[in-house]
């Protein structure tokens, strides 16, 4: 079951069927937030510090728009300031725009991330409700101007700065050709990248904010990048963006600052002093530093929600007191042995929940076990795991384990591991149970009723 669940999530993770209806979403004039939206959802969202599966796709996605995004064609200096970008990173609306922006090596005074769900959605403060809008002052007197969606931006933009066109520029390729290739490109971007960069994590809830904004170097096509600037969206944090495209200027400033390197992405963080390179030490780094954790994978809470739950708990309810020994019509030979075993694992369990504050029973090889015990890692709480095996499949299972699994059932209603003790009460799950591990973090509970069993055991103990 975990082999096969572990190569859904490294392939499934897209669904193909996004590609399809991402297609019918064509970069126009921007898109209006609709009002039947503004609830949050991202009670459904889950997420992961990325990994190769991530960096790959992300590549992908650059590859399905080259050129865009990647060179500058144009830097020189202007008085035109890009003060606020009204931005969601994996938007087929939005995408263009922060292409132009790296290809003119343009700065943005604030990237404002516009996701249904972050602050600027839930103030109201989005330019007409429209994704993208850019706010921009020209001239010595710094008079604002909006412009909304991206045909508007774009417009805004070759109007003021305009590149020279090429040789091949209208020979029928680049023409009649590369556009339709493109568009179609940047909606098998997105289906690519699906899942990420789009909603607002739970775990930027009541999160730290900064007082001063971070700073991203980056450009637009590199695919590490992208994954820094998705988690920014993910954790609603606004960003100086400083445009770093192959060719700009800004990459000696960047050289020198870091000794040499001009490596993209780069992050600062005044309030911290932090400065870094490396997008898994960036994304590690924002969730430590500005999430209240770091989410688990989104795919496996689908499984759980859909296939685990309601196919695999009646499967797994039903085999566990077999494999403990049981007949399938309710008796064996002797009754007496499987409840003494039974009866033995209850007490076992009890005294193995009761001597740590938290303890989870693993299996080795199950992918909800490694995302539970790494989210209790993330969550820098002290834990006691214990592995029933390698899976509950008949000779995975380690020895006695089998009695355990019918009396965790007896005990709590559910044989499915991993499964969560708090100083001896069970919470179920990561994805499920009452409450379950996840729905105990995201709404802020978990913490609460660590506290709560310590201090009763430290009651106790007095």
């Amino acid at each position: 079951t975990s082999y096969v669940l572990c190569f859904l999530t490294m392939i499934s993770s897209r669904p193909h069927f996004t590609i399809l209806v991402s297609l019918l979403f064509k970069p126009g004039a921007g898109f209006v937030l609709p009002e039947q939206r503004k609830k949050s959802s991202s009670s459904g969202l889950r997420m992961s510090i990325p990994n190769a599966f991530d960096t790959l796709t992300s590549g992908l996605s650059s590859i399905c728009r080259l050129p865009k995004g990647t060179t500058v064609l144009r830097s020189e200096s202007s008085d035109i300031t890009l003060l606020r970008l009204y931005d969601i990173e994996n938007s087929v609306e939005c995408r263009p725009v922060r292409e132009r922006i790296t290809e003119l090596d343009l700065d943005v005074g604030l990237v404002v991330p516009s996701a249904v769900g972050g602050s600027s959605f839930r103030d109201g403060t989005i330019p007409s409700g429209v994704v993208p809008s850019l706010v921009v002052a020209e001239g010595g007197n710094g008079e604002e101007t909006t412009l909304f969606g991206t045909e508007e931006i774009i417009s805004f933009f070759d109007a003021r700065f305009p590149v020279p066109k090429r040789d091949d520029d209208d020979d029928v390729f680049s023409s009649k050709i590369l556009p339709p290739l493109l568009s179609a490109g940047n909606a098998i971007a997105s289906a690519l990248r699906f899942g990420r960069g789009r909603d607002v994590s739970p775990s930027s809830v009541e999160a730290p904010r900064p007082k001063n904004p971070l700073v991203l170097y980056s450009y637009e096509g590199n695919q590490f990048c992208r994954l820094v600037r998705e988690v920014l969206t993910e954790l609603d944090l606004p960003y100086r963006l400083v445009s770093s495209g192959k060719g700009s200027r800004k990459r000696a400033d960047l050289a020198a600052r870091t000794g040499g390197s001009s490596q993209c992405p780069y992050l600062v963080d005044e309030d911290n002093g932090i400065e870094m390179a490396e997008s898994a030490d960036i994304v590690r780094y924002l969730y430590k530093t500005y999430g209240r954790y770091v989410p688990p994978n989104k795919l496996l809470g689908v499984i759980s929600r859909f296939i685990m739950v309601p196919l695999g708990g009646p499967i797994f309810r039903a085999t566990a007191p077999l494999q403990a020994g049981k007949s399938l019509w309710g008796e064996s030979e002797d009754p007496s042995i499987y409840e003494a075993d039974v009866a033995k694992a209850k007490e076992e369990i009890l005294r193995e929940t009761s001597a740590d504050d938290i303890v989870i029973y693993t299996y080795k090889l199950s992918p909800f076990s490694s995302e539970a015990t790494e989210l209790l890692r993330n969550l820098e709480v002290p834990f006691k795991e214990i592995s029933f095996g390698n899976e509950w499949i008949p000779g995975l299972l380690a020895d006695g384990c089998a009695a355990k699994r019918a009396a965790l059932l007896e005990m709590t209603g559910m044989s499915s591991l991993p499964h969560i003790f708090i100083r001896g009460k069970s919470i179920g799950g990561i994805y499920s149970g009452s409450p379950g591990l996840l729905k105990a973090v995201e709404k802020g509970t978990f913490m609460d009723m660590v506290a709560e069993f310590k201090n009763t055991k430290d009651e106790v103990t007095v």
